[in-house]
């Protein structure tokens, strides 16, 4: 049976911690900040795990 192949896409958001939790990017931190708030835009640069529902998904394709 071949390798199973790590999704590039999840690799390149998706960062694992020495614990083996899963770390994330927040959205909305792209563009059009001048009419967010400083106080929302400090906490949306915080990295924040990945929802319990979609850890057992993203591992799978991270291939771990």
């Amino acid at each position: 049976m071949p390798k199973m192949k790590t999704d590039r896409g999840a690799a390149k958001r998706i960062k694992v911690t020495g614990s083996g939790r899963l770390r994330r990017r927040q959205a909305f931190r792209s563009h059009l900040l001048e009419k967010k708030a400083s106080k929302r835009t400090r906490r949306l640069a915080t990295e924040t795990g990945v929802a319990k529902a979609d850890e057992r998904l993203v591992r799978r394709m991270l291939g771990r």
